[in-house]
């Protein structure tokens, strides 16, 4: 298994994407439980919105599988996206996804 960061960055459509949020959530979830995504969650800055999204999977295109299924993808609301292996070490500790 190798861990991927992958980064989005959104444009000005936020109203659609808390329309698809629960949709986003449920995917990373399922992913999470699984062991696949070991972290998530939006930049805390306004200076451009996006994400970073950690996952731990077998492969590239694992990887761009996944991305490709993630609702927000699927509606068009990640304009930029970007996929890189990350051979990070160390740990984090574990938090909940939001409600």
């Amino acid at each position: 298994m190798s861990l991927y960061a992958v980064h989005y960055t959104y444009d000005e459509r936020a109203d659609d994407r808390a329309a698809r949020r629960p949709e986003h959530l449920a995917h990373f979830r399922a992913l999470a439980a699984s062991g696949r995504c070991p972290a998530i969650g939006r930049y805390g800055d306004a200076l451009q919105p996006g994400a970073l999204i950690v996952l731990d999977v077998d492969s590239l295109d694992e990887a761009e599988q996944i991305v490709a299924n993630d609702p927000y993808v699927l509606a068009g609301l990640v304009p930029e996206r970007s996929i890189r292996e990350w051979p990070a070490f160390g740990a984090w500790p574990a938090r909940d996804f939001p409600a």
